[in-house]
């Protein structure tokens, strides 16, 4: 296994310890940070969140770089992305942070894609994340960080920048889905 898709499994394994860590207070307490009052383990919670999310990042500058790029990675990559996302955006419905309405349509679409994905796979073909798949996945990682982080930054001059960027990630996340159906239409004009 390469260092690439390493990288992609250690974002995985992140996973658990994110959930751990916000789900359970340990009696942590709270921390004000520039204007925002939130639990310590929250914090925590989102420093691992955007630690495992940067590796999305290195395994794919590795993986380009050195010509790593695999069949593996390829199917790897965007499932780790996922399921670091969906579990984020379940635990912020959970806290009552993120409308559930919003998390249903783009976990839906994920599902979906995922789909797409596997019926491709049976044909032979491995879809990459396309440039807007990315963008879509770069807009829900500051939209969960800045939910986890409870809007830092912009609380003191009272603009809901988390909120903001949560309906910037829906948008992306239903155009890359359209995009992606579109793009392989095919699969549906040619079944039986």
């Amino acid at each position: 296994m390469n260092l690439p898709n390493k990288i992609t499994i250690s974002r995985i394994c992140l996973i658990p310890l994110f959930v751990i860590v916000i789900l359970f207070d340990f009696n942590w307490g709270s921390m004000n940070l520039l204007g925002a009052e939130m639990p310590v383990n929250h914090f925590v919670a989102a420093m691992i969140f955007i630690i495992a999310s940067t590796t999305d990042w290195v395994d794919g500058h590795f993986a380009r770089k050195y010509n790593l790029v695999t069949t593996l990675g390829k199917f790897l990559d965007p499932l780790a992305d996922k399921l670091l996302v969906s579990a984020a955006f379940i635990i912020l419905v959970e806290l009552g942070m993120a409308p559930s309405w919003m998390i249903i349509i783009i976990l839906s679409r994920e599902f979906a894609v995922t789909g797409l994905r596997a019926i491709l796979a049976g044909e032979g073909e491995i879809v990459a994340a396309s440039q807007l798949g990315k963008i879509k996945t770069w807009a829900q990682i500051v939209a969960i960080s800045a939910l986890l982080l409870h809007n830092i930054l912009f609380e003191l001059i009272n603009i809901p920048f988390d909120m903001i960027a949560l309906y910037v990630a829906l948008i992306f996340t239903i155009w890359s889905g359209w995009e992606y159906f579109y793009l392989n239409r095919r699969v549906f004009v040619n079944s039986k």
